[in-house]
Formats: C-alpha cells, structure tokens, sequence
C-alpha cells in the first residue's frame, strides 16, 4: 500500500519514546511534516539526532493553559496522534486521588485540550483531517490491579466516539487504537517476568505480544486517506485478546 503524507503538518504526542518516536520517524519517512511533542528535552534531542527534519514542542501535557500555547503555536496542524499515556497500577482499594487525578489528565484531558485546539483550527481552514488516539484492550477489558488505568483508557474510548460524532460533519475522523501490549523499551522491562508474561500470553490465540511497528502500522493507517470512510471505531492491536 503506496502511503505519502507530503505537504501534511502532523502532531505527535509522548513522541519522545515508545510507539511516539518510532511513529514520528515512520512518518517522517513519509514525507509528512513531523511535530513531535515531549514533556522530556533529553528524549527530543535523541529523536532530533535521528531524524533533524523533525520539529519539537517541549510541554507537559498536566498544564492545560501551556499545553494550549504551545499547540497554538505549532499550528496548522492536517493531523493529529494523541498517543501520550501514563500508567499507575494499583489495587482498586489502594488507588489513591494522585494517581487518578495523574493518569486522568494525561491520558483522557489532555486529548480533550489538545484536539480542540487542532480541530478548531481544521474547521477555520475547511480542511479534512483525522485524529488518532492511543487506547488500550485495557478500555475493554478488566486487568487486575488497573482500575484507574483501565477507566482512563474506557474513557478515551467514549471520548474517541463523542469526538467522531460531532467532527464527523466537518470531514474530521477520530478513532482509536487499542494495543495489548507492545515490546516498546518499557514493555520488555515491564513483562520480562516470565510467570507475569505467560499470564496475559495465554489470553492472546496468536500467543505473542505486539511488535512497535504493527501499532505504527495501524496508526498510519487510521491517518492516511486509504481509511477515508472510517470514523469512529475502536481498532484493537491485540492478537484477538479481546475475541477471548
């Protein structure tokens, strides 16, 4: 599939590592205009000495007034991937307030801020674009110890389609992608426990976790014009986790 984002403007969020820095890279690739935002310099300097044509934005996402100064800033933006997250595992009874008021503003907020001030500006221009995502299987399915992790991710979700239904009229798509786990840096360290990893394993019929590039891969997909009457929908990057 013959895939070209030239002359396309695209905001990447929690681009300093993980799914982010492979996806601005990939996109870059393509010819797109890449605008990686970070809260972390470091991790946007590494991203820069890979690829310089890319752009960067340092803010923390928590901060809802800098945050929507500096997306003004880097506008017009053609298309979006909300893909920042946060995780803060616990059992239900020992959530406390921090985490969720953490895990709520970065992964379900934030998208909120971020993507009115983007579609605000695509409706100004008249221009069609599409907005991405990041969710989880954890959205649909309960996993021990992620009640807050698991409600932010549901939310996203809902958001996602709330968003669709509303920007649909202006030729703007939101949906989301929903990974199980990826073998990003942070995954491999998170599930190198071989008893923890044979656990979630086991629910997964293609028995393997996701590679960074097969969540790319959909997230591109979800971006280009090769998706233009999708709009909505929550795609799962799962190996059939939630078939189970």
């Amino acid at each position: 599939m013959d895939i070209n984002f030239q002359g396309k403007r695209i905001l990447i969020t929690g681009a300093g590592q993980g799914i982010g820095k492979d996806l601005a890279l990939r996109l870059s690739k393509y010819k797109a205009e890449v605008i990686a935002l970070s809260k972390s310099d470091e991790n946007l300097k590494k991203l820069i000495s890979l690829d310089p044509k890319i752009k960067t934005v340092s803010v923390d996402l928590r901060d809802w007034e800098a945050t929507k100064r500096a997306v003004q800033n880097v506008l017009p933006i053609d298309l979006l991937v909300n893909n920042a997250g946060v995780a803060r595992l616990s059992p239900f009874l020992d959530a406390t307030p921090e985490e969720f008021d953490l895990v709520f503003n970065v992964n379900v907020k934030a998208i909120m801020n971020v993507s009115q001030v983007v579609a605000k500006n695509m409706i100004e221009r008249n221009v069609a674009g599409s907005i991405v995502n990041l969710s989880s299987q954890a959205s649909q399915a309960a996993l021990k110890n992620h009640a807050v992790y698991c409600s932010s991710k549901g939310a996203v979700d809902m958001l996602s389609k709330t968003m669709a239904l509303e920007l649909g009229a202006h030729n703007i798509r939101v949906n989301t992608v929903n990974p199980t786990v990826v073998m990003t840096e942070m995954g491999k360290l998170g599930w190198s426990d071989k008893d923890k990893a044979e656990s979630m394993l086991s629910k997964i019929p293609l028995g393997r976790f996701a590679e960074v590039d097969e969540v790319v891969d959909a997230i591109v997909y979800l971006l280009s014009d090769r998706s233009s009457m999708i709009n909505g929908v929550t795609l799962p990057v799962d190996g059939g986790f939630l078939a189970t």
